[in-house]
């Protein structure tokens, strides 16, 4: 394995991987969502439960690669008390992060970080992006039937 790809995935990024908060389904969400990487494979499924507006509780079913795996980490850890706001700027500042050299997403979210090596491997990001795309999708579908 190259030495960039033994940095990308990191013992940190391994470790997040085999410790994603949450896992499973919500028995009667408000919202849920299923988003698919269609160059891997990967799926994430969350579903949510809003109170106020803000994510009370929420699960995930998270088929993916190490690094997809990561993100859901990431986001498992921040996701609880978030408004769809702050999960729609948290995925686009994670989107600038990977595509276009951006900082790495504020605060509940800054734990995206340990992703940044994978700025350089594009057929990576769709499934490092699927986590919160998925979350906000739910999110929003919530707020709907609310």
């Amino acid at each position: 394995m190259s030495n960039d790809l033994i940095q990308l995935y990191s013992g940190r990024i391994l470790e997040l991987a085999a410790d994603i908060p949450h896992l499973g389904r919500l028995p009667n969400p408000q919202g849920s969502a299923k988003r698919r990487s269609p160059l891997c494979g990967s799926t994430v499924t969350v579903d949510v439960a809003l109170k106020d507006g803000r994510v009370e509780t929420f699960a995930q079913d998270v088929k993916a690669c190490a690094l997809g795996q990561a993100a859901a980490s990431v986001m498992g850890r921040a996701l609880a008390g978030r408004s769809l706001a702050e999960v729609e700027a948290a995925r686009d500042a994670l989107r600038a992060m990977l595509k276009e050299g951006g900082p790495v997403p504020a605060a509940p979210f800054e734990g995206f970080e340990v992703l940044l090596p994978a700025r350089d491997y594009r057929n990576r990001h769709a499934s490092i992006l699927l986590p919160l795309e998925a979350a906000a999708e739910a999110m929003a579908k919530a707020t709907e039937t609310a």
